[in-house]
């Protein structure tokens, strides 16, 4: 189901499943970030549903904490963000060893550091999507992987896809002078 209007890069707080029939395939982007033929094989027939926390910490920071279910038997990874760009080290039993930092996205920083085309490709960018303390509309994470020398570039907000509104994650990864991307768009199962 497409993102209803009153959801927004405010609150992702929610259920939140991956649509495989818009989503592009992730088998070449998984393969790149070193996990095995059988993982990526029952990921792509499983289910992916993003059960997510969002809320502003004791510090005055947003913090978004998502855990993944999995159907298929697969344990999902959790991704616990802190948007205040600080490097934070993480253990991923899918991923392995990863360094992380995440951020609200600036206009100023969006235009400026955000150089891949299609990072910035197909993006609502209206005064109803502003979310962030300072009227943001994206969020930025990037990650890591320094054994298995890949890095990822993600850029989440809302977007159009086949006339509908929804949740949508452009991921950009590199591994030596491979590049590949992959946008993955997110139906809403509703509040938890």
């Amino acid at each position: 189901m497409a993102a209803p209007a009153e959801i927004s890069i405010k609150d992702l707080s929610g259920a939140w499943v991956m649509n495989k029939t818009l989503s592009d395939d992730t088998d070449p982007v998984l393969a790149l970030q070193g996990v095995g033929w059988w993982t990526r094989k029952a990921i792509g027939l499983a289910t992916v549903t993003l059960h997510t926390k969002q809320y502003t910490g004791d510090d005055s920071t947003t913090h978004i904490d998502i855990s993944q279910t999995v159907t298929g038997g697969i344990q999902g990874t959790t991704e616990n963000r802190v948007l205040n760009w600080q490097e934070r080290e993480h253990e991923d039993h899918i991923f392995g060893h990863l360094k992380g930092r995440s951020r609200w996205l600036s206009s100023s920083d969006y235009d400026s550091e955000i150089t891949d085309p299609f990072l910035k490709a197909e993006w609502l960018d209206v005064d109803s999507e502003k979310g962030g303390p300072s009227g943001e509309i994206h969020i930025e994470s990037s990650v890591v992987n320094e054994e298995k020398g890949w890095t990822a570039q993600q850029v989440w907000g809302f977007a159009v896809v086949d006339g509908q509104r929804y949740y949508v994650r452009r991921v950009l990864v590199t591994k030596g002078k491979d590049v590949l991307r992959v946008r993955l768009v997110y139906n809403w199962q509703g509040k938890e």
